[in-house]
């Protein structure tokens, strides 16, 4: 392996690593590990940037005024009947419940015990990329598809596989399109964080999924059109051909989790046919980019208190409605979105209001031809589970069953001003408090962060500072008359932060610098996770001799 020393780090066969060791990573950076993500960022770095940049000049549009619509350019892919995509992958037959989770060691074996059909690995927004989260989480997937995965707690309590004869599949989520892997570099420029996540998983794992008889399969996030995902097919296309693995062998859900991808859910499937699993319902990122993309657009876009927007809200209806239409018409899978409470074994209420409220989501999605969906945590699976298995008995899915009923309407999707509620000061103190808690837990590591019963991601942060920037751009009104203003804010701001419990070596401090840039700010920063990562994500705690410092191969 060709390695020089570099003022920046040290490089290998053309990718200088900046970051502190990990214990384990040369079983993960290997040589030829490196050439393969290398030659995937290389052919689609250019069409890559491209296309983020494609974002921003699509964004002002609608911010200028131009709703989102069904594009003319391709109604000849919408009106032909006859494309299907290709059928369900072994393993990915039946998804009726699946859990999603940060692949940090304990998460993993907890989701692998869950009972659930599927894993969704996340290494996206539950996940904060540090680069030993990055490392140790292709290492735990390694552990696990070995079943050699084992966590002993800090209370000493120890966690391992149930000898199940089947696992649940896993399912791999990359990081999004706009998110760069800093600690990886070619020529001085990071590599793609999304590339980086998929090609280091299908180049270790690929093979070893086969012989287990499944397959390399992903979830695809924050895709905003059909050409996005045109990309990520070239890459598959690529990454087989390069590893001799038979094409069509990956499969790969989207999460439909952008305004402007809802109007392009069969443009994208055909885009990605051969490679086709299904369609999911992101529902909270969703709602950041239906904010994101309407924030200055006046009253017809301002939504209510976060807690109040639910699943019947008619653009929302409109929303999962139109997307099991897509799917089951290509014959693909139509996954729902989350069910992020947490249950609370120590508290018979909440505990009791987890579970109604969950079945009563499963229930909803089950009867709208949903064929599964997702939940936090493992208590939850049961529930799931016998929803499903009331409406699909012993069938693998309800592909077969057509929204006939259901009609494209490009002014369904937008219609936010039907969404019933109010805004109020709590709401406002409620985003505070939830957005700075989380950004917090994100700087230490901690991607995945159970806040009040439920367990929030990325998009609770994202929904949450969107909102109050939007209000106050929008000098909105709460239910009580009272003008929402910077100055108003900024009080309760100082109020509720001067309220959260400090502890040693919390990043507090950081947390609010962040919330008040991506909230405050007169610019609306794209994404918040990116504010966060380029300035305040440091990997001092994961440092580690300076010895070690060189891959065993080099």
């Amino acid at each position: 392996m060709n390695s020089t020393n570099s003022l920046n780090g040290i490089t290998f066969n053309g990718i200088t690593l900046t970051a502190p060791p990990i214990h384990r990573q040369e079983e993960i950076l290997t040589p030829e590990a490196l050439d393969f993500i290398a030659a995937l960022n290389r052919t689609t770095t250019a069409r890559r940037h491209e296309l983020l940049a494609a974002r921003q000049v699509r964004r002002r549009q609608i911010l200028s005024g131009t709703d989102p619509r069904y594009l003319r350019e391709t109604s000849g892919i919408r009106e032909d009947p006859n494309w299907r995509v290709a059928p369900p992958a072994p393993g990915l037959e039946d998804r009726r419940v699946e859990i999603t989770g940060p692949v940090d060691r304990k998460m993993t074996i907890n989701a692998l015990n869950s009972g659930a059909k599927v894993w969704l690995a996340d290494m996206e927004d539950a996940s904060t990329p540090t680069w030993g989260n990055v490392i140790r989480g292709q290492l735990n997937l390694i552990d696990a598809l070995e079943r050699r995965i084992d966590f002993t707690s800090a209370e000493g309590k120890d966690y391992r596989l149930a000898p199940a004869e089947e696992l649940p599949t896993i399912v791999v989520r990359p990081r999004g399109w706009h998110l760069p892997e800093k600690h990886l570099l070619i020529n001085g420029r990071p590599l793609a964080g999304g590339i980086v996540d998929f090609g280091l998983f299908f180049f270790h794992n690929a093979r070893r999924l086969i012989a287990q008889g499944k397959g390399p399969y992903f979830y695809l996030p924050k895709i905003e059109n059909h050409l996005e995902a045109r990309l990520w097919n070239d890459i598959f296309i690529q990454a087989q051909d390069l590893l001799g693995i038979p094409q069509g062998t990956i499969r790969a859900t989207v999460l439909i989790e952008t305004i402007t991808a809802a109007f392009e859910m069969e443009e994208i499937l055909y885009e990605l046919r051969d490679h086709a699993a299904g369609l999911n319902a992101g529902r909270w990122d969703y709602l950041f980019s239906v904010i994101k993309n309407f924030r200055t657009r006046g009253p017809r876009f301002v939504l209510p208190d976060r807690n109040q927007i639910t699943m019947t809200a008619p653009f929302m209806r409109a929303y999962t409605e139109q997307l099991v239409r897509a799917c089951h018409r290509r014959g693909a899978m139509a996954i729902g979105g989350m069910s992020a409470f947490v249950p609370n074994r120590r508290d018979p209420e909440a505990n009791a209001n987890a579970m109604r409220k969950t079945r009563a989501d499963k229930t909803r999605e089950a009867n709208d031809g949903f064929d599964g969906s997702w939940v936090a945590h493992p208590d939850l699976v049961p529930v799931a589970m016998e929803v499903f298995d009331d409406m699909l008995g012993w069938n693998p899915n309800q592909i077969s069953r057509l929204r006939e009923d259901v009609e494209l309407d490009d002014h369904a999707l937008l219609d936010v001003a039907g969404t019933q509620g109010t805004i109020t000061e709590q709401g406002i103190r409620d985003n505070i408090w939830v957005g700075i808690q989380y950004i917090e837990s994100w700087l230490r590591g901690h991607g995945a962060v159970a806040l009040n019963n439920l367990m929030e991601d990325a998009a609770t942060a994202e929904i949450s500072r969107s909102q109050i920037w939007q209000w106050i751009h929008s000098q909105a009104i709460t239910d009580t008359g009272e003008l929402i203003t910077f100055d108003w804010v900024r009080e309760m701001l100082e109020e509720e932060f001067a309220k959260m419990p400090r502890f040693d070596a919390d990043r507090f401090d950081d947390a609010l610098e962040i919330f008040e840039t991506v909230a405050l700010g007169e610019e609306f920063p794209t994404f918040l996770t990116l504010t966060a990562y380029a300035k305040y994500l440091h990997a001092a705690p994961e440092q580690q001799p300076a010895e070690t410092r060189v891959l065993a191969a080099a």
